[in-house]
Parts: C-alpha cells; sequence; structure tokens
C-alpha cells in the first residue's frame, strides 16, 4: 500500500510539473533584458514605431491573435513584415523569457 501511493504521489509531482504553464518557469529580469537589448527600438514601452497599430499593448495583442506566450514565442523566432526572425540569434530560453516578459508588461499596461 505505501508503494502503491509513493508510486501515485510521483506521478502526479511529474503530472504538475509538466502541465506548469512555462510562464512560470520563465525568467522575467532575462526577458527584460532581451527586450531591452533586440526589441525595445521598435518597441519602446510597447509601442511599433513600424506598424502603429501593432502594438504590444494587451488589447492590440488580443485583436490580432497574439496575446499568448506561444504566438508571441512563433512571431519572435519567425518575424514577419518588417520584423526580423531572431531564431538562431537568440537562444530558446531568451525567446521563451521576452515572450514571458511582454505578457507581463502587457497586462500591467507598460507601466514600468
Amino acid at each position: 500500500m505505501k508503494k502503491l501511493f509513493i508510486r501515485v504521489c510521483a506521478i502526479a509531482i511529474a503530472l504538475f510539473i509538466s502541465f506548469t504553464p512555462a510562464a512560470l518557469a520563465a525568467d522575467l529580469a532575462n526577458g527584460a533584458k532581451v527586450f531591452s537589448g533586440n526589441c525595445a527600438a521598435c518597441h519602446m514601452g510597447g509601442g511599433n514605431v513600424v506598424m502603429a497599430n501593432k502594438t504590444l499593448k494587451k488589447e492590440a495583442l488580443e485583436q490580432f491573435g497574439m496575446y499568448s506566450e506561444d504566438a508571441i514565442i512563433y512571431q519572435v523566432q519567425h518575424g514577419k513584415n518588417a520584423m526580423p526572425a531572431f531564431a538562431g540569434r537568440l537562444t530558446d530560453e531568451q525567446i521563451q523569457d521576452v515572450a514571458a516578459y511582454v505578457l507581463d508588461q502587457a497586462a500591467k499596461g507598460w507601466a514600468g
């Protein structure tokens, strides 16, 4: 009975860890650093100097189907229009961190 309990607990822990959202594992401080060094020239304060209506503000991200970590990661990796692709220039971890940072800032209204 004790072995069964241990196995059930181990499975529960493994499932919990595997289904924990990636944003919780992301490093927001690193995301801010990556954003500052690679994104802020065009997206300072959540704006967009190239396409003014496609900002990183929550409302715009929702409007254009980009208000998720997966969508932002894909956009950063592959680029689109004037935005360059960062796959190969940034690590997967850096891209995950910057995506989490963008979502965090969007939720806060990019208010620092």
